[in-house]
């Protein structure tokens, strides 16, 4: 709830259903995904998360606002997971056919990490991490950079020495289009997105999505000033501030 840049985003309500219910919604679609845990923080602002998850029928862990990497680990020791994969609630857009094609490659090739992301080939807002329990205790036990700690997985990224890392890419690259919600403007479009698709097809994949904006091309307008991955960036310039420190 206590996003910087779009405070409350994933509250934010399109005919009548919070984001986070449509994330949610889509999650349960996928084949191969097991538990959905919403890891939230334990500051107030955010029970009302907790008590819309909680109200959906999911589990629930609350842990540190600023140590993400020590909340993800928290959840799923408390909850046993042995494979995670790791979704923003930014994402209300996510596929989950996609999903389960990022799970089959991962586990096909026994990876301890996999991503549909690094680079980047789906639009933003439709990314996802896999990994392994072992993966993320080692990450917990070491990671130091503050972009390691807030994102969770880049200790993971920055030692391949350590983990058998891969990438699934999606068959052609649509990574110009943001369909993520991190700005007011990213809201506008998913509104417009969900309030032309959801009523007659509440299932809508990636595709029906594409061929929307092919009819209507304004709508992709609406965001295209934003970087990609502009949180992590911001990240990578404190990692530089603290490895400053360090040396200096």
């Amino acid at each position: 709830m206590n996003s910087t840049r779009f405070p409350g985003k994933i509250m934010r309500k399109i005919l009548g259903k919070p984001l986070l219910g449509y994330l949610v919604e889509r999650l349960r679609c996928s084949a191969r995904i097991g538990d959905i845990v919403v890891a939230t923080t334990v500051h107030p602002q955010d029970d009302p998360v907790a008590a819309l998850a909680r109200g959906l029928g999911l589990k629930v862990f609350r842990g540190s606002e600023q140590n993400v990497l020590d909340r993800f680990h928290g959840a799923a020791t408390t909850f046993g997971a042995r494979h995670i994969m790791r979704i923003t609630a930014d994402c209300p857009l996510i596929d989950p056919d996609l999903l389960d094609s990022l799970i089959a490659y991962y586990f096909s090739n026994a990876f301890d990490y996999a991503s549909n992301n690094n680079p980047p080939t789906l639009p933003d807002g439709l990314d996802a991490e896999v990994f392994t329990f072992e993966a993320l205790d080692r990450a917990h036990t070491h990671a130091a950079l503050p972009s390691e700690i807030e994102h969770v997985t880049p200790y993971i990224l920055n030692h391949p020495e350590f983990f058998r890392i891969g990438t699934w890419s999606y068959h052609k690259d649509l990574s110009h289009l943001r369909w993520t919600v991190d700005e007011p403007e990213d809201f506008e479009l998913v509104r417009r997105v969900i309030e032309a698709l959801y009523p007659g097809n509440s299932g809508f994949r990636t595709g029906d999505v594409l061929d929307l904006l092919r009819r209507r091309p304004e709508l992709g307008t609406i965001n295209a000033r934003f970087e990609r991955n502009e949180g992590y960036l911001a990240s990578l310039e404190a990692d530089k501030d603290l490895l400053h420190k360090k040396t200096g």
